[in-house]
């Protein structure tokens, strides 16, 4: 594979494609440094374009063609159900299908529509209310006791390579220890992606059971929590290590 085959396919890569040549692409990475800093790149433009508003439709007609496609784009994708559960933190949103987590977020008071739709945008299926099965509790409760999850348990396929390296890495942070983005972007075998690390866990659609919280900066200071820093304290004090700030 050429650098030149490599730029046309980073929609492709993170998107829906073949194994084999999310494989290749991948391997072609691994070996070549020039086209690793266009995917940091890259992959930070598109973390900056995720974070932009929905544009409005201009009149009820457009509405609808945009309905429409969304509709046509779920068309297959397996349905997340969505439902919400008490724990040691407060309240979660947790998304599950197939007996797999993809998604954990803490309530902040929002709207049930306002979560499913983020869960929609960010996982890229339909979302659907739900129970919370026996299963789901049980898992959860292990969690918080151990603070450790099966791979099993968790899905995370709709994510980009990259991202579920990262996010992988960041699980065997041991509980009660930190590692920094350098030291995540290391084990990943790539080690100048500090930065698109710090993004892979700014989207992290599981947080808690893949612990970006657990990810510092390089001196150690807790640098940034998508639900604020106090809450990643929180987190690393429940889990026994010793927050300084």
């Amino acid at each position: 594979m050429r650098c030149r085959d490599v730029d046309v396919l980073w929609d492709d890569v993170r998107g829906e494609c073949q194994a084999s040549l999310k494989d290749a692409v991948e391997t072609h990475l691994g070996g070549c440094t020039h086209c690793q800093e266009i995917y940091e790149e890259y992959e930070g433009v598109a973390f900056c374009l995720s974070c932009l508003p929905q544009p409005e439709p201009s009149c009820d007609l457009a509405k609808r063609v945009v309905e429409h496609i969304a509709a046509l784009k779920h068309k297959g994708a397996k349905t997340i159900a969505l439902t919400c559960v008490g724990t040691p933190i407060g309240k979660l949103y947790v998304g599950f299908t197939d007996g797999r987590i993809g998604y954990i977020g803490l309530d902040t008071g929002e709207s049930f529509q306002s979560v499913q739709a983020r869960v929609e945008a960010r996982l890229r299926r339909p979302v659907v209310a739900a129970e919370p099965p026996p299963w789901l509790q049980e898992t959860l409760e292990r969690f918080f006791e151990t603070w450790q999850i099966d791979d099993a348990v968790i899905d995370i396929s709709t994510l980009t390579p990259f991202e579920q390296a990262a996010l992988l890495a960041a699980a065997q942070i041991p509980p009660g220890e930190v590692r920094s983005y350098g030291w995540v972007a290391s084990q990943i075998g790539r080690p100048r992606a500090a930065r698109a690390v710090g993004q892979a866990m700014a989207r992290n659609p599981l947080p808690l059971l893949l612990p970006c919280h657990r990810v510092v900066d390089s001196s150690g200071d807790l640098h940034n929590y998508g639900y604020g820093l106090e809450m990643k304290a929180t987190l690393l004090r429940m889990e026994g290590y010793r927050v300084e700030r």
